[in-house]
């Protein structure tokens, strides 16, 4: 059987453009593959001091690109979190559980070496909406 899923590049204003050769996200006529988002303020461009305003920046632009690619952070099937020090795991948790109140995706999350001053960067997988 030859497959005739069609891909489709996400693009919004609302999160930030991506720093290099990717899409903020790629859509199926199922699936959204959002890349990995940083906690930069796409308004202004800044970097918010801390974790847990990182962490509460990264989730929100997730849900913007979803919104833009037709699906929701309720349709989320898998997340990624990657933190610069895993000891920031419980105030990324707290913030994360403010996102996903109700049955929570799966999720890996592990120590990473991220660039610069970044604490934390997330990525998603998420069912379109129907």
């Amino acid at each position: 059987m030859i497959s005739t899923m069609t891909r489709r590049v996400v693009r919004t204003e609302n999160a930030p453009k991506p720093g290099g050769q990717y899409s903020q996200a790629i859509a199926t006529e199922e699936l959204v593959y959002v890349a990995g988002s940083l906690g930069t303020d796409p308004r202004t461009g800044n970097l918010p001091e801390g974790v847990e305003a990182q962490t509460r920046q990264a989730l929100t632009n997730i849900k913007s690109i979803l919104e833009a690619a037709g699906s929701s952070m309720e349709k989320v099937l898998r997340v990624g979190v990657y933190l610069r020090d895993i000891k920031d795991f419980q105030t990324m948790n707290t913030v994360y559980s403010t996102f996903f109140t109700k049955d929570p995706p799966a999720r890996t999350t592990i120590q990473a070496v991220l660039a610069g001053t970044f604490l934390v960067e997330v990525d998603a997988v998420a069912l379109k909406e129907r």
